[in-house]
C-alpha cells in the first residue's frame, strides 16, 4: 500500500489542474491507495472571490473519498488562532498544512506558538514547508523548527523537502536532536520533491543524503510526499521508483511509502 503526503488541493475556479478529480486521476495511475491533501491557503480564496472558508471546502470535498485524508490551513489575518484549530479538528481532519515563508509567519512567533500549543492539545499533526521559499530567511530559518519541538514535546510534525538543496544538514540537524534510541519520532523527514527535475533544483537531494536520514534517525521517521499538483504523474512514478531502488531495507521502504504516516495519523480513514 502506499499512502502519501503533501497533495494541494484546489477548487477549479483557483487551480484547474489541481482539484480532488484531478488528484484521485493521479493516484489511480501512480497506484497510490491513500493519500493526505491541504485545504487550500485562505488568500487564495480571497483572491478568486469564492464563497465560504477553504477548511470547510475540503471537508465538503472529500467527505464520501475514504482514500482522502483531509489537513487545514490556518488563516493568520482572521482572529481566534486557537479557534481555527478546534475547528479543523471538528471537521475530522488529522492535521495541519503550514507554509512559514508562503504565509509570513516567523515560526517561533508568539501567532504560530498559539496554532502550536493548540494543534498538541487536538493531537493534530503539521506538515511543515522547510527550505527556503522567497521570503526572509530569518523568519523559517530551519533551525527555528528545533524550538517548536522543544516548546512542545506533545506535538508531531513534518518537515516537507528535508530543508531541501540549502538547508537539508540544519533539518537533518532538527530531527536527530529529538530522537534517540527507543523514543517514538515526533519530528519526522518528508520526502517531498527530493529528485532533479531538468538538473539540480531547490529541493533535490541525492540518494546519500536520504539515506543518511535513515542510518541517523530510524527506519521510522520518513514519509513520502507527492506536492500534487506542482508535481507531475512522471515525476512521482519516478519517486516512488527510486525510493524502491534505494540502498535501504524493505522495511524502510514500507514505512516510507506509506505505513510511517498510517501510524502517525492513528489509522486515518
Amino acid at each position: 500500500m502506499i499512502f502519501a503526503n503533501h497533495a494541494h488541493v484546489f477548487p477549479e475556479a483557483i487551480k484547474p489542474e489541481g482539484t480532488v478529480e484531478r488528484l484521485l486521476a493521479l493516484m489511480e495511475r501512480c497506484k497510490i491507495d491513500k493519500a493526505v491533501c491541504f485545504a487550500p491557503f485562505a488568500d487564495r480564496f480571497n483572491e478568486a472571490g469564492l464563497a465560504g472558508e477553504p477548511n470547510g471546502w475540503l471537508a465538503d470535498e472529500i467527505k464520501n473519498i475514504p482514500q482522502l485524508v483531509g489537513f487545514g490551513t490556518i488563516d493568520f489575518d482572521a482572529p481566534d488562532l486557537s479557534g481555527q484549530v478546534e475547528r479543523i479538528k471538528e471537521l475530522g481532519f488529522k492535521g495541519i498544512k503550514m507554509h512559514p515563508p508562503y504565509q509570513e509567519f516567523r515560526i517561533d512567533s508568539p501567532e504560530a506558538f498559539e496554532v502550536y500549543e493548540q494543534a498538541q492539545e487536538e493531537g493534530l499533526f503539521i506538515s511543515f514547508h522547510c527550505g527556503m521559499h522567497w521570503h526572509r530567511l530569518r523568519d523559517n530559518l530551519p533551525v527555528l523548527f528545533d524550538e517548536v519541538a522543544w516548546n512542545f514535546p506533545g506535538l508531531r510534525f513534518s518537515l516537507e523537502h528535508i530543508g531541501g538543496f540549502h538547508f537539508f544538514n540544519e533539518a537533518l540537524a532538527v530531527m536527530c536532536n529529538n530522537s534517540r534510541g527507543g523514543v517514538q519520532p515526533r519530528v519526522f523527514a518528508g520526502w517531498t520533491s527530493i529528485s532533479d527535475r531538468e538538473g539540480p533544483s531547490q529541493w533535490a537531494l541525492t540518494d546519500a543524503q536520504l539515506e543518511t536520514v535513515i542510518f541517523q534517525t530510524d527506519e521510522n521517521s520518513s514519509i513520502f510526499g507527492l506536492d500534487f499538483p506542482y508535481n507531475s504523474e512522471d515525476y512521482i512514478k519516478a519517486d516512488i521508483e527510486r525510493i524502491n531502488n534505494m540502498n535501504i531495507s524493505d522495511r524502510a521502504k514500507r514505512n516510507i511509502l506509506g505505513e510511517t504516516l498510517e501510524r502517525v495519523l492513528g489509522g486515518a480513514e
